[in-house]
């Protein structure tokens, strides 16, 4: 995924953005821009994804949206989504994107759906596990305000509802988000980011004496790393604590 939020750019973007049509066509020659369609233009860092989606003739949706505004979001996508409002055409029906028909309500944005229309998309699309993950992970990044949460509750179904009322805005990474939401019907005790004497602070613990540990994919790979984690598992069997250790695979796939 590309490091740019918004990798698509349109022309009237740029005109109001104060630039002149000919410093576009400047920018066109030198390779600062590159035209995928009359009037549709991305950076030379745009991902795959967001060329793709500049292709088909909408803007980035739902899952596609949610990562690049750096949202933590469950699973692979390799489909790009595409927010497809009423009255648009796709450019390129050999492509292999999901499209989103859903109309900005009163006072969006017309270019691209606003977070909360991305989170009901990921609802509807991926399902309420999803969309609590991503939730979570915009709540933490204090990217939802007063009014985004008043239009979720608006515009969400009940499953979702429930959802919001047991996320939290701490939650470390959306492994955690995870497995408060698969334990939660299980009537257990279930406390996150906990600091444990000799120990440090732990991902989980569930009761008073199970400690639960969810390694991302990026993290605990190195023999150092490994080791620190052996450790603490030794201490916390010093103190009496049994420790559960799961990895990025096994918490997704398993």
């Amino acid at each position: 995924m590309c490091e740019l939020r918004h990798p698509i750019l349109r022309l009237r973007q740029l005109l109001d953005g104060g630039w002149s049509l000919r410093r576009v066509q400047r920018a066109l020659r030198t390779g600062e821009l590159r035209r995928l369609r009359v009037g549709v233009f991305v950076p030379p860092a745009a991902c795959a994804e967001a060329v793709a989606i500049a292709h088909h003739g909408g803007a980035m949706a739902c899952v596609t949206a949610a990562r690049h505004r750096g949202l933590w979001v469950l699973g692979d996508e390799a489909s790009p989504h595409v927010w497809m409002r009423p009255g648009g055409r796709s450019y390129d029906a050999d492509c292999a994107c999901t499209e989103h028909w859903d109309a900005p309500g009163v006072g969006e944005s017309r270019r691209e759906p606003s977070l909360p229309r991305v989170l009901r998309q990921i609802l509807l699309c991926r399902g309420v596990e999803t969309f609590f993950v991503a939730f979570e992970s915009a709540r933490r990044q204090r990217m939802l305000d007063g009014d985004d949460m008043r239009w979720l509750a608006q515009n969400l179904n009940s499953a979702a509802r429930e959802a919001m009322s047991l996320s939290r805005d701490d939650a470390d990474s959306g492994l955690e988000s995870l497995l408060r939401w698969r334990l939660r019907g299980l009537d257990l005790t279930v406390r996150t980011q906990v600091r444990i004497a000799g120990v440090g602070v732990v991902d989980a613990l569930i009761g008073d004496r199970i400690i639960v540990e969810v390694d991302g994919r990026e993290n605990h790979d190195s023999e150092s790393l490994r080791h620190k984690d052996l450790v603490r598992d030794a201490n916390a069997a010093m103190w009496g604590y049994t420790t559960l250790r799961f990895d990025y695979a096994m918490v997704l796939h398993d």
